[in-house]
C-alpha cells in the first residue's frame, strides 16, 4: 500500500465523523506534516503519513517538535487502522 492510499483512507474515515482534513503545506517551512485535522468541536492535530514501515525524516521530526512545543499533537501514521484509531480517540474525547 502506498502513502497516498493510507492518507486517502484515513481522511475519508475522518470526514465520515465530521472532521475537517486539510492538506497542509507551508512554503516557508519544509517538512511540515501532511494533514491538519479539525474535530467537530474545534480541536486540531496533525498527521504525517508514511508508507508502511517508513519513518519521519530528521527534518520532519524537527518540525514535529516545533509543533509539540506549541502544544499541538502530531502523529506519524503508516497504517490505515492506526490512523482510524487516532481519529476514533479524538472523536471519543469529544463525547
Amino acid at each position: 500500500m502506498y502513502e497516498k492510499d493510507i492518507e486517502k483512507a484515513v481522511c475519508e474515515y475522518a470526514r465520515k465523523k465530521d472532521f475537517l482534513a486539510y492538506k497542509f503545506t507551508s512554503p516557508a517551512h519544509m517538512a511540515v506534516p501532511d494533514r491538519l485535522f479539525i474535530t467537530p468541536k474545534g480541536n486540531c492535530f496533525f498527521i504525517e503519513f508514511k508508507a508502511p514501515g517508513k519513518h519521519a525524516t530528521p527534518q520532519q521530526l524537527r518540525e514535529h517538535n516545533r509543533l509539540l512545543v506549541h502544544f499541538m499533537d502530531v502523529h506519524v501514521v503508516d497504517d490505515v487502522l492506526r490512523g482510524m484509531e487516532i481519529i476514533d480517540r479524538y472523536a471519543d474525547e469529544e463525547q
